[in-house]
């Protein structure tokens, strides 16, 4: 089965990018906004138990902490994607090197680049107009984030949580 590592922000945060996302994201009735923390990845169902552990303890030795969006960016010239750039912070960089230091070693495919998406498949000339328009408005938005969630695929492309990690609890 095909699984993910995300954080979904606050309401205000996913409500303004799905009013982006709901012209311009194909993706955006297969998972909603969110700040993708692993690559997916496949795993069989004997390892979800012993990941479902491994998680707890990232999540447990981690505290609440807040993340920024001040802009949005892009990914071009390699893609015509734009997103909410989520200013990169001590506290969501160890989070995430944590993930990818688990026994599980979720590869890394790129560079990790905090952020939402918000358009992405564009045409050169969509991306350009959107991207243009996008890029002279004011973005301020402030997010405590607490939790991440682990996801799975489900047959038909969408994804749905497996299961919650909320930041300083005990292992249950």
């Amino acid at each position: 089965m095909k699984y993910g590592i995300t954080i979904f922000p606050s309401k205000p945060i996913q409500d303004e990018a799905n009013s982006y996302r709901k012209r311009y994201d194909p993706h955006y009735s297969l998972i909603p906004p969110h700040l993708t923390l692993g690559q997916s990845f496949e795993l069989d169902e004997k390892s979800v138990d012993v990941l479902i552990h491994e998680l707890k303890i990232i999540a447990n030795g981690t505290k609440p902490f807040s993340i920024n969006i001040n802009k949005v960016s892009t990914f071009a010239p390699v893609s015509n994607t734009i997103y909410f750039k989520v200013e990169p912070n001590k506290e969501l960089l160890e989070l995430e090197s944590k993930i990818h230091q688990s026994k599980f070693n979720i590869e890394r495919e790129h560079a990790f680049v905090p952020q939402i998406t918000i358009a992405q498949k564009l045409t050169n000339d969509e991306y350009s107009d959107v991207f243009g328009r996008l890029n002279m408005n004011e973005f301020k938005f402030e997010d405590v984030i607490d939790r991440f969630q682990l996801l799975y695929q489900l047959d038909n492309g969408s994804w749905t949580v497996y299961e919650t990690f909320v930041f300083g609890r005990e292992l249950v």
